[in-house]
């Protein structure tokens, strides 16, 4: 079972029991569909599945732009002071962390839009929504005068694509029955975390030949607007919207009041919070830690390097999960907390020697662990609430099923985990004002990773915990 597996049993438990036979699937105009039953393997075979494939695969196209304008300007601001911008090391930061700010904020009201508009509807929306930002984008890197306070706004609205994993992430769940929702949920996931390592991989080149002798910084907004118009038009042209599609308010409730979402929330901004906040400052990292390496004199293709680093974290999640399946998630992540703490502390310690290929070595480790981790991480979360249901038996009676609170916590945990995305560049920041470098940041990602760890073993590994291992 990989992460998205088991995820998708979480919310297989709060669906409907399968019925022997469905009604007829009836479409009525704004391609809306009555009577969708994904577990009615009539339905299903009959024309369900070729229903649900087609919504994936545009979901799919939409949330990777998404995540890539969500991490534009992780890779913009590294260009801005060759491009004539004359912003601080602090302002920088807030360029770079404000979008996940936003994003992570946005995620929880986004998951609840589907039900509420229709999923092609609102991924239609979500889609054109991302015109504003690199449309913003485009036009205020070409001024150098363009005040911070308005790179900061625009920066911030780049959040509209941290916002489109969770209402993707939605609604392909109503789409498909429970033996599928894994995988499908795993290709959705996987299609968006991408668009984090093409948009440092593209723009970089893009930029470097969109003009003779000097760059050309506007085209790193530009060259997505068609794109995601193409993926506009392919949701309004092919997606689907449930009217059985319904949100579970109650079972965010009950969750929230669970002491483990907490908990797991904790350490979700440890494994995921660390790869998108990672991801987001590693470009500066390399230009600040390298300053030989200006971001012109470095060239496109070295630069374009950093991609690698989101690239192998992404592919290391489902690894991770299933890892988990067969060894447990917490011994999962606490190996990936041991990593990434090892690792934070060779990154301190081999900054002397100035060699760049180690540095790109060492942070690619600590991309696959964090990967790794926030893969383990996702799949102990419907364990947890398994236990924590057969645990409380049959004295408590719960209104809301365990499969529901289960689900509910996936959701909100995802959301609390993206503003690692945020803390990361500002914990950066702090050292770097307070003692111009950062090591003291570094060595306090080191604490953080090993109190984690600790956390992890108390509450989910020791043979005495309540939970057994997990």
């Amino acid at each position: 079972m990989s992460i998205d597996e088991a995820a998708s049993a979480a919310l297989a438990t709060a669906s409907p029991a399968p019925a022997t036979s469905a009604p007829a699937l009836v479409h009525r105009p704004g391609r809306w569909i009555d009577n969708w039953d994904a577990e009615d393997t009539l339905q299903w075979n009959s024309g369900g599945k070729a229903i649900a494939r087609r919504n994936l695969q545009w979901s799919i196209a939409c949330e990777f732009l998404g995540f890539v304008v969500w991490q534009l300007w992780s890779i913009v601001v590294v260009y801005l002071p060759a491009a004539g911008f004359t912003f601080s090391t602090s302002q920088i930061f807030w360029l770079i962390s404000m979008p996940s700010l936003v994003g992570a904020t946005l995620r929880i009201p986004y998951t609840f839009m589907v039900p509420r508009l229709g999923g092609r509807n609102w991924t239609i929306i979500s889609a054109l929504l991302l015109l504003i930002p690199t449309i913003g984008l485009g036009l205020c890197v070409s001024n150098p005068e363009t005040p911070f306070g308005v790179m900061l706004a625009v920066a911030a609205l780049a959040g509209f694509g941290g916002g489109n994993f969770a209402s993707s992430m939605a609604n392909i769940t109503f789409f498909f029955p429970a033996r599928e929702k894994g995988w499908a949920l795993g290709l959705n996931a996987a299609g968006g975390n991408l668009g984090a390592a093409v948009a440092q991989l593209v723009v970089p080149i893009a930029v470097a030949l969109g003009a003779a002798a000097t760059l050309d910084l506007p085209l790193a907004g530009w060259i997505w607007v068609p794109l995601i118009l193409a993926a506009a038009f392919g949701a309004w042209k092919f997606m689907d919207n449930l009217s059985s599609a319904r949100s579970d308010l109650a079972g965010s409730l009950a969750a929230v009041r669970e002491p483990h979402l907490w908990i797991m929330a904790l350490l979700y901004i440890g494994t995921f919070g660390s790869f998108i906040g990672f991801a987001g400052v590693f470009p500066k990292l390399i230009v600040d830690s390298f300053p030989a390496f200006s971001t012109i004199a470095m060239g496109p293709a070295t630069l374009s390097l950093a991609f690698l680093g989101p690239l192998v974290g992404s592919l290391a999640r489902p690894f991770g999960g299933r890892m988990a399946d067969r060894f447990g998630g917490a011994a999962i992540t606490v190996c990936a907390f041991a990593v990434m703490a090892a690792v934070a502390l060779a990154v301190v310690w081999t900054l002397p020697l100035a060699d760049f290929w180690l540095f790109l070595g060492l942070f690619l480790v600590l991309f696959a662990a964090a990967g790794a981790g926030n893969g383990a991480t996702y799949r102990m979360i419907p364990v947890i609430f398994a236990r924590r249901g057969a645990a409380a038996g049959s004295e408590l009676r719960e209104s809301v099923s365990t499969g529901r609170k289960s689900a509910a916590a996936l959701g909100l945990i995802s959301a609390v985990g993206a503003y690692g995305g945020f803390l990361i560049p500002q914990v950066l920041n702090a050292s770097k004002g307070a003692s111009g470098s950062y090591d003291g940041a570094f060595y306090g990602f080191v604490g953080g990773y090993v109190l984690m760890l600790a956390v992890t073993w108390f509450f989910y590994l020791r043979r005495s915990s309540t939970l057994g291992k997990v």
